[in-house]
């Protein structure tokens, strides 16, 4: 098992709160427990830390690509990634 990466999760936080908003990440983050704070950390680290920390790929183009892959899916994501292409989600 790997262990934690303290910088990508930071550089995943910074991207995740100027997506969603500074209050609504930190709010779930607050309302983490012991069983979901490991998957909140992973997720923060890898999704938005790996996932869209880099510039490879443009925040417009990225979110086009992920909202079509939400909708492919048929996953129930939409309400919180059309928000989040427009700017922070409010609590």
């Amino acid at each position: 098992m790997s262990t934690f990466d303290e910088d990508l999760f930071l550089k995943g936080l910074e991207q995740r709160k100027s997506t969603l908003g500074a209050e609504y990440v930190e709010g779930n983050l607050a309302a983490a427990d012991d069983f979901t704070r490991p998957f909140q950390e992973a997720m923060t680290a890898w999704c938005w830390g790996f996932g869209w920390g880099d510039d490879i790929i443009d925040a417009k183009t990225r979110s086009m690509m992920n909202l079509s892959m939400i909708g492919a899916l048929g996953k129930p994501l939409l309400k919180l990634s059309i928000p989040a292409m427009v700017g922070p989600l409010s609590p």
